[in-house]
């Protein structure tokens, strides 16, 4: 197991996990029950931790799919599912999705602060494991730490990095100023 994955089993193990709220953030919110609310379908939950947006994303009519590479946060996900049709918990890379049999189409990828964890060298991984499960059209919501956050350079997504990474697949619909933490962003994609 490698030290990033043991800083998050280790976070999940002590209750220390403090990404994980437990609450379902504003912003998708909007996008399931605003006034343009996206119509239900399949939708994927990348770094989903212990599954609270994949869960309510099925309350709301969505399929849901939710992918952690922490063993102790897809246990509870699974226990947090018990007697749920429609959503599923798989645990394992984000980068290696078609490993983990999990094909699309999916209408609506989600992304919670994973994308900005992913170490630099699977990043591309990552973005061909997001291309290839989106349909036509489908939404990539990302939420990822800006640079006034953290002092880990690699953790710091901008907006130049989004349409360099993601610009061949996605094109950027909406970038959302985020509050907590200052800095942050939500990049919202339209897979083209």
């Amino acid at each position: 197991m490698g030290t990033h994955r043991r800083i998050y089993e280790r976070a999940y193990r002590t209750g220390n996990a403090r990404w994980d709220t437990g609450i379902t953030p504003p912003e998708v919110v909007e996008l399931i029950e605003g006034p343009d609310a996206l119509t239900p379908g399949r939708a994927l939950d990348l770094g989903c931790g212990t599954g609270t947006n994949a869960l309510y994303l099925r309350r709301h009519g969505w399929e849901a799919v939710g992918v952690d590479f922490s063993d102790l946060a897809i246990e509870t996900a699974r226990t947090k599912a018990v007697g749920v049709e429609g959503v599923r918990f798989v645990q394992g890379d984000v980068t290696r999705l078609a490993d983990l049999g999990v094909d699309g189409p999916f209408d609506l990828v989600l992304d919670i602060g994973c994308f900005h964890s992913v170490p630099l060298r699977r990043r591309r991984a990552y973005v061909r494991g997001a291309a290839r499960v989106a349909a036509p059209g489908a939404t990539l919501a990302i939420f990822a730490w800006g640079p006034s956050w953290t002092r880990r350079s690699s953790w710091r997504t901008r907006r130049g990095e989004i349409d360099r990474r993601f610009g061949g697949s996605f094109e950027v619909a909406r970038e959302i100023a985020g509050s907590e933490p200052p800095g942050a962003a939500w990049f919202v994609l339209r897979r083209r």
